[in-house]
């Protein structure tokens, strides 16, 4: 158990060190530097060389990322040169924005593809199951920049049910953050939804199938009881690996949604940081991202126990 425990953390550490240096790489392929962003288009090469020097930033790609390293390895992510704002308070800044958005976006997607999954698998090749397919392939084929410009004209522009733009914290105004955030969080879920609804339907039909699932018939439980006790739990495998992955993609890869609305989160934070060629601040963001996907799967991997006793057994066998 515990080789197997070092292991998973021996291969989360690599993880993020590869996805890190990964970075680093590409941001330096980019021409120009933070310090000619400081001192604008105007600047002298001196000036830029006499900042890249005081900032840092004329050393070695290798050493600055040693130098960096050795830092966050003591939880310091530094300081952005072009804020001054220590990263990890930009991170926790935005955070909550991000977070939001992603959650309730999951929230949402499984709350309607697990109701439609039930639907297709009690009824498997019907015309519902065939209905509910066809809805699933529309989703599946509208990607969130596409979604967000169609939500926006059709319920903000033409309706005004919903702002186009902007954010409004929770602490100030739930209704009002709740608002701003309806058409983000469809534009997220929809083809969540229907990679949720596809992957849990086919499981929850396999399960049906089983010979304990006709036991529980034989004994006059309820189609719904039978479904909700014995079908839905062991059926949920898959899906909850794939909620754990899409939820540390969705934390990392709000990028277009948060850039489109308007919004204050991490993909705001990141795109900022890359056009101003901060590799301090892309850098961090990149390093809290990574650990946050690989605690989520770990997670995940506990979940397994708690979804089917019989992994439990097999734990400790």
């Amino acid at each position: 158990m515990l080789l197997t425990a070092a292991r998973r953390v021996g291969r989360a550490l690599l993880v993020v060190l590869l996805v890190t240096m990964g970075a680093v790489v590409l941001l330096s392929l980019a021409p120009g530097s933070a310090a000619s962003v400081i001192l604008g288009e105007n600047a002298t090469p001196e000036a830029i060389d006499a900042l890249n020097a005081e900032l840092g930033l004329d050393r070695p790609l290798w050493s600055q990322y040693v130098h960096w390293l050795g830092d966050a390895v003591t939880g310091d992510l530094g300081e952005s040169p072009i804020t001054h704002q220590p990263v990890l308070d930009a991170i926790f800044e935005r955070l909550p924005v991000t977070l939001e958005l992603a959650a309730l976006g999951l929230i949402v997607a499984l709350v309607i593809a697990i109701g439609l999954a039930v639907l297709s698998a009690t009824w498997p090749g019907s015309p519902l199951d065939r209905a509910i397919a066809a809805l699933s392939s529309v989703f599946l084929s509208v990607p969130a920049f596409i979604a967000g410009p169609v939500l926006v004209y059709l319920f903000a522009l033409q309706t005004g049910w919903f702002p186009v733009t902007g954010w409004t914290r929770i602490s100030e105004d739930l209704g009002e953050n709740l608002r701003g955030v309806v058409l983000p969080v469809i534009a997220i879920s929809l083809t969540e939804i229907a990679s949720f609804h596809r992957l849990l339907r086919t499981d929850l039909i396999s399960t049906l199938r089983e010979d304990f699932i006709g036991a529980a018939r034989a004994k006059g439980m309820g189609p719904s009881y039978v479904m909700a006790r014995h079908a839905l739990r062991p059926s949920s495998f898959s899906l909850v690996t794939l909620v754990g992955i899409n939820l540390g993609r969705l934390i990392g890869g709000t990028v277009i949604v948060e850039s489109f609305f308007a919004l204050p989160g991490l993909g705001q934070l990141v795109i900022y940081s890359i056009t101003a060629r901060d590799i301090i601040t892309v850098q961090g963001v990149v390093v809290f991202i990574a650990v946050v996907y690989v605690v989520i799967n770990m997670i995940v991997d506990l979940s397994y126990g708690w979804l089917d006793p019989r992994v439990r057994k097999a734990a400790t066998a």
